[in-house]
């Protein structure tokens, strides 16, 4: 009995170290993209970068305790990252005070988070769920897969100066491909940590080859700061802005939630109750975002890769990982040690776990019958999202800032294409000449995936419970 407790403890344990790492490796991109930006000093982002593991860590733990209560991390948004990359480059090409755009990016997190509240508060989320059917989620997480697998096969394989580096591109496409390998057909304990050995190796593999960073030492505050940017600023273009980006959160948690279910439980039915819970959590996260000077956060749908690569489906080493990085986040010098993880092994881990993400995405938009209307609402939004991916930086330059930060992110634009669409082209009913218009209104709904039960409370039979 002893020696079962102590096996199970050492389980957990070590499954922990695990979601520490991938906690870790999902967040040290956005301190040193907004540090690069705002052309912040090295201090300066080694303080953003505590900061930032603090709210991630503080953040997850709440929504994994007391929010949605899966084991999802509360991450770095994407949307977040290219508003600030947007504005932060129009304003020092104005040669505009970055500290004031800093601080009306705090003021948009501000009503970010207060449309989260709000929406919690007052029951809108119950009526605004069926509105994000198996065919938005899915495309929305395909959208994501196509916009980030980018980004990290870009940073496996190109070194500083951006040209090819053989050494990192074949060492990160060798933890690629033994994270997948030990995740396909490695049995017990080499299959649950497969994105943890994957890491341990490449990490060693750059150490020997004397490519591996060292931890500097840091010579900021040996805790995080509070208002580093200055007092919140909400104006007209910060308020425009909270609510876009609140919409898109919102369509990014019912993909999260959906995504981790179905590998938790699977199926990818969301709770109306862990969306609620979730939301108003993901509210207080981004005014933590705010108060310590950082970017937004959003449940990350990654997660839910990474629960399929690793089969860790519980939520003790979920929020031990939490504590054990709150931990870290309040001595700089861990910091800045697991900071300095070599990038291309960090991406390539990732891209194992999107491997996973692509199916889910598949299996869900699947969840209903793709006929003509699905089927064409998805190619128009594929196209326009991941063709906006593709279009150069110039012919974004003669937008509204309001507007280019839209469509300049294919993401939105794919996200907000399928959105639109299904809510625009409804599928046409069937007359009836006998008489019986209400039976058969009644069996096109339950075609459609909506029970008529389900359409007075707001849910979407096979989609959402």
């Amino acid at each position: 009995m002893e020696n079962s407790k102590v096996r199970r403890w050492g389980a957990e344990a070590i499954a922990a170290v695990q979601w520490l790492i991938f906690l870790v490796a999902n967040t040290v991109a956005l301190p040193v993209v907004i540090g690069e930006i705002f052309q912040f000093t090295s201090a300066e982002t080694a303080a953003l970068m505590q900061r930032t593991f603090l709210v991630v860590a503080v953040g997850s733990l709440l929504q994994g305790w007391l929010g949605h209560r899966l084991p999802l991390m509360d991450g770095p948004a994407g949307i977040w990252m290219g508003v600030f990359a947007i504005l932060g480059s129009q304003a020092l090409a104005r040669g505009s005070d970055a500290r004031e755009v800093l601080q009306s990016l705090e003021g948009a997190m501000l009503v970010t988070g207060g449309c989260f509240l709000i929406l919690s508060m007052t029951g809108w989320m119950k009526r605004l769920l069926p509105l994000f059917t198996p065919l938005v989620t899915g495309t929305y997480l395909l959208l994501l897969v196509s916009q980030l697998s980018g980004i990290f096969f870009q940073g496996m394989l190109t070194g500083a100066n951006g040209g090819f580096d053989p050494l990192s591109a074949w060492t990160a496409l060798g933890v690629f491909f033994l994270v997948l390998l030990l995740s396909a057909v490695g049995k017990g304990w080499w299959k649950s940590y497969a994105m943890l050995i994957g890491m341990l190796a490449g990490w060693i593999l750059f150490s020997a080859f004397g490519r591996a960073s060292g931890a500097e030492s840091s010579a900021g505050s040996p805790l995080p700061t509070v208002l580093e940017w200055g007092p919140p600023h909400i104006g007209m273009e910060s308020a425009i802005t909270g609510i876009l980006v609140a919409f898109v959160l919102l369509s990014n948690m019912v993909a999260s939630l959906a995504a981790v279910g179905e590998a938790v439980r699977g199926r990818s039915d969301v709770d109306i109750r862990e969306l609620t819970r979730g939301g108003w959590v993901s509210g207080i996260n981004h005014g933590l975002s705010a108060l310590f000077s950082t970017g937004g956060m959003v449940p990350l749908s990654v997660s839910a890769g990474f629960v399929r690569l690793t089969g860790e489906r519980g939520r003790g080493p979920f929020l031990i990982a939490c504590l054990l990085m709150i931990g870290v986040s309040l001595v700089p010098p861990w910091t800045e040690a697991l900071a300095s993880i070599p990038g291309p092994v960090v991406y390539a881990a990732l891209l194992a776990s999107f491997v996973q993400m692509a199916g889910t995405a598949v299996r869900t938009v699947m969840e209903q019958p793709l006929d003509e209307r699905r089927a064409t609402i998805f190619g128009i939004s594929l196209v326009l999202g991941i063709g906006t991916m593709f279009l150069p930086t110039p012919f974004f330059e003669t937008f509204p800032p309001a507007v280019r930060y839209v469509l300049e992110n294919g993401l939105l634009v794919g996200t907000l294409a399928v959105f639109f669409l299904e809510r625009i082209w409804r599928k046409r009913l069937p007359s009836n000449p006998a008489g019986n218009n209400g039976d058969q209104h009644r069996e096109t709904r339950l075609k459609e995936g909506i029970s008529s039960e389900q359409v007075g409370e707001g849910k979407a039979e096979g989609a959402y419970r």
